[in-house]
């Protein structure tokens, strides 16, 4: 049985990677949400499933919805987590 030793710095670093991480998947998430935009609306005129700058935006800007979702439960997984750990100490 190992003993596992948790000091508030560690702590402190790990919600500050969390909070970076949260921001890096934001801005990602709106980049692919405008890149999508601009992709989809650069040929709109040609409105078939053989536009492949249509079809791309499309894809980007479901993406953009996963990337914010996926980012925003790993802030409120890590955010639970410390406040529950917070409780017990």
């Amino acid at each position: 049985m190992t003993t596992r030793t948790i000091n508030a710095n560690g702590r402190e670093r790990n919600g500050q990677e969390v909070r970076r991480l949260f921001s890096f998947m934001n801005v990602m998430a709106w980049s692919a949400l405008l890149i999508g935009v601009v992709m989809s609306l650069w040929n709109v005129s040609h409105f078939s499933d053989q536009n492949l700058s249509l079809m791309l935006g499309i894809g980007f800007m479901v993406g953009s919805v996963f990337i914010y979702t996926i980012g925003t439960a790993i802030h409120l997984v890590h955010k639970r987590r410390d406040e529950a750990n917070s409780d017990i100490i």
